[in-house]
């Protein structure tokens, strides 16, 4: 967890991926931000930061809550941020998000951190992802986050030993999307389409749409930061409202 005597924490120095049985895989795709996380607070500080330092106005509540879930270069731009200031808002963000330690940590009093990790993990995940594991599930978080930025924080907040791979977007941004690392995940694990099958599990349209794209099913977790309505409007097949659902609905799909 983010408490203890120090501030500073050590970097993980894996990805947390174990490998993979040759029977049969029954894959569940996690999102992390809303999904097992309640990152918001790290995230949206980050952005009214990010504006500052563009000399922009900071978005409502309302447009802030809206950049929890997509790739921060799109939310940029739903924003009007110039054309040619995209690339210095997404390398600015990144910085208050990754690196600068200028805001209060919830978890530890009296230090300062970075955004990542005004960050905790919601109560009731890892009693729900422990059973799904038991149960034989591989469990895999697909994020839009930079996966360089995912690691530390699953490693933080003791994701990382909950799940068996860890799968983000790259720096580059020529993995961005959703879908781009679902395949990504997929290609690492030797995924079958032909013997094996996967869930999404996420809160946003982003992981219903990603779902969607590589012909997967999407579970919509209503206690993240969807809009009212967002998730079954985006294709999500069912949306569970509380944490203590999830294991169940899990099995639940996989047994049809």
């Amino acid at each position: 967890s983010g408490t203890g005597l120090f501030c500073e924490m050590k970097e993980p120095t894996n990805r947390g991926e174990q490998p993979m049985s040759t029977a049969p895989k029954k894959v569940v795709l996690l999102d992390l931000d809303g999904t097992l996380t309640d990152s918001a607070p790290g995230i949206l500080a980050s952005v009214k930061e990010t504006f500052k330092a563009l000399h922009m106005p900071v978005p409502d509540a309302a447009e802030l809550q809206r950049f929890v879930g997509p790739p921060i270069i799109t939310s940029l731009k739903r924003n009007h941020v110039p054309d040619d200031q995209l690339d210095h808002g997404v390398d600015l963000y990144r910085e208050f998000y990754g690196e600068r330690e200028i805001f209060d940590d919830p978890n530890n009093p009296g230090c300062k951190v970075a955004g990542r990790y005004v960050n905790m993990v919601f109560d009731g995940i890892p009693q729900q992802l422990a059973a799904l594991r038991a149960d034989g599930y591989y469990l895999a978080v697909a994020t839009c986050k930079p996966e360089y930025q995912a690691v530390p924080i699953c490693d933080r907040f003791g994701v990382t030993g909950m799940v068996d791979g860890i799968y983000g977007a790259s720096k580059d941004n020529s993995r961005l999307l959703k879908e781009q690392v679902i395949e990504y995940c997929f290609d690492h694990i030797g995924f079958d389409r032909a013997t094996d099958r996967a869930l999404m599990v996420g809160d946003r349209w982003t992981d219903a749409d990603g779902a969607k794209a590589c012909n997967l099913d999407c579970l919509g977790c209503g206690w993240g930061y969807a809009e009212p309505g967002e998730l079954a409007e985006h294709g999500a097949y069912r949306v569970i409202d509380h944490i203590d659902e999830l294991h169940d609905a899990v099995v639940e799909y996989f047994a049809d």
